[in-house]
């Protein structure tokens, strides 16, 4: 693999931030974990550590916050850290390539094409010719599945007879709330704050994936790792697990925990209550084998509408992109 010139100054001004990380204490293992500071998964980390999942489970887990996910990503390639959130499509790529990382799943929620409740906009088809935002740019896998949905069932090349227009999360959700937009794709949780304030959902990218195939919910996140670091250090792997999984069930049941998280979330009321239901709906709820099969079917499909930009030049899911290995 070979990592940019651009890259490699990042990484020589995180090194100096990373020589400056404290030594694991003992009776636990240190495990690093980078994450975007104002991102989902901080909300699950927040809880892990409030309620010391991660000691009670031999480990000590550190939050190094990032601005960017370029910049988590390139830490995690350089084994500045030992785990990032990223999706499968990334980790297939990375593998594809010759970088040995695997994911355990994180999350199945995903965004949704919203549109304003009295919109007269009612199927995939009365998006032709509107303006619609779209937030993760071209190559965001789910703005290709819908793509990919629209051309098969409906005849409709959406980028060819919209009016597309791609921007930031917070901008793209803005300008729908102005009456900018006629709709908007964006990211699971932009588009929970959009429900609780009188937006509905047109199609979601789950949706699409398992009209494109999919038997269930699949993970669109995962936590990142090498599988050298995993093998090296089988006790922190299944301390993580565990502690995450724990941290997980007390957000799928609590309502209490997720009051004590929303000056985090930002969001109360309404808003924090949909963005709970929408948090927990995305929990994985299937054994990882038929998670990872799913994502070799959507794969194909994103391999074929995306082309190289999007995969490189794998035509199949690399094997291995899911560890499968089960906590002891």
């Amino acid at each position: 693999m070979t990592i940019s010139r651009r890259a490699t100054l990042r990484l020589a001004v995180f090194g100096t931030a990373a020589a400056l990380v404290p030594r694991p204490s003992f009776g636990t293992t240190k495990v690093r974990i980078g994450v975007l500071k104002f991102g989902t998964v901080s909300w699950a980390l927040d809880t892990l550590k409030q309620h010391k999942f991660d000691t009670a489970n031999g480990i000590d887990l550190e939050i190094i916050d990032f601005a960017g996910e370029d910049a988590t990503n390139v830490a995690m390639l350089a084994g500045a850290i030992d785990m990032i959130v990223s999706d499968w499509l990334w980790v297939s790529r990375q593998r594809s390539e010759g970088v040995d990382l695997t994911l355990v799943p994180y999350s199945t929620a995903v965004g949704a094409i919203m549109v304003k409740e009295g919109a007269p906009i009612r199927t995939i088809s009365d998006l032709k010719g509107k303006k619609i935002g779209v937030a993760g740019g071209p190559l965001d896998k789910s703005w290709l599945l819908i793509q990919a949905l629209a051309r098969r069932d409906h005849g409709l090349d959406l980028p060819a007879t919209s009016d597309i227009v791609f921007g930031a999360p917070p901008l793209i959700s803005e300008k729908a709330m102005q009456g900018e937009l006629d709709a908007v794709l964006n990211f699971w949780h932009f588009c929970a704050r959009l429900e609780a304030n009188g937006f509905r959902r047109l199609i979601g990218a789950d949706d699409a994936a398992k009209a494109l195939g999919a038997s269930g919910a699949v993970s669109a996140l995962g936590y990142v790792f090498h599988d050298k670091w995993a093998n090296e250090n089988p006790a922190a792997i299944r301390g993580f697990i565990n502690a995450s999984a724990q941290s997980r069930d007390l957000l799928a049941r609590s309502d209490d925990e997720w009051l004590r998280l929303a000056p985090i979330i930002r969001a109360q009321g309404k808003e924090l209550a949909k963005l709970r239901d929408r948090y927990r709906e995305g929990i994985p709820k299937r054994p990882v084998a038929e998670d990872a099969a799913d994502a070799g079917k959507l794969y194909r499909v994103l391999a074929e509408i995306g082309g190289e930009k999007l995969v490189g030049r794998a035509p199949e899911m690399a094997p291995g992109t899911f560890w499968q290995e089960l906590p002891q």
